[in-house]
């Protein structure tokens, strides 16, 4: 059993008690409105998308087992219900299995100056939608490329694949930004 801080509130929470779901809404909210925000790139849609979230995991709060912390467990949630609504949207993935198409040295030779998250969050805005959501479950959230490839239901090799093709197209938006 995994040793929850807020075990308290989450258990009046359970329970029905309004006040601790409030409470347990406000201990998390931004941090998993940033979460939806990564994935969905409105601040409209990670809105709609994060009560949806909330509601869905209210009403399924009595699965919650603490064998992970609150958080982790409502994290999933909100991604899942991210993804859900790009693939509802019918958002393009491109799929490539094939990894050596891409050069992996040639990413890595020339150094960009140091960059900050908003200059990195400001590039990913111009990848696709398939690309942003692999590079921001990975490098944004920490999810690995098996979990990625669980949530997103491909293979592993493809989140890998997607993930590289994203680094080289920020290295491009940003080489350009500093050339031009």
């Amino acid at each position: 059993m995994y040793p929850e801080k807020n075990r308290e509130i989450i258990e009046k929470s359970r329970n029905g008690d309004l006040r601790a779901q409030y409470s347990l809404y406000n201990l998390y909210v931004k941090a998993m409105l940033n979460v939806s925000y990564r994935i969905m790139g409105t601040l409209e849609e990670a809105e709609d998308m994060l009560q949806e979230a909330f509601t869905e995991a209210f009403t399924k709060l009595h699965t919650f087992r603490y064998d992970s912390a609150f958080g982790a467990w409502l994290k999933r949630i909100v991604v899942n219900k991210c993804i859900n609504e790009i693939n509802r949207k019918k958002a393009d993935l491109s799929y490539f299995d094939d990894m050596a198409h891409f050069d992996n040295k040639s990413f890595d030779d020339d150094k960009l100056p140091e960059l900050s998250v908003n200059e990195i969050k400001r590039a990913m805005e111009h990848l696709p939608q398939g690309n942003k959501i692999i590079f921001s479950l990975y490098l944004l959230e920490g999810y690995d490329h098996r979990e990625i490839a669980q949530i997103l239901n491909t293979s592993e090799s493809n989140s890998k694949t997607q993930y590289m093709r994203a680094r080289k197209r920020i290295k491009e938006i940003l080489s350009n930004t500093y050339h031009d």
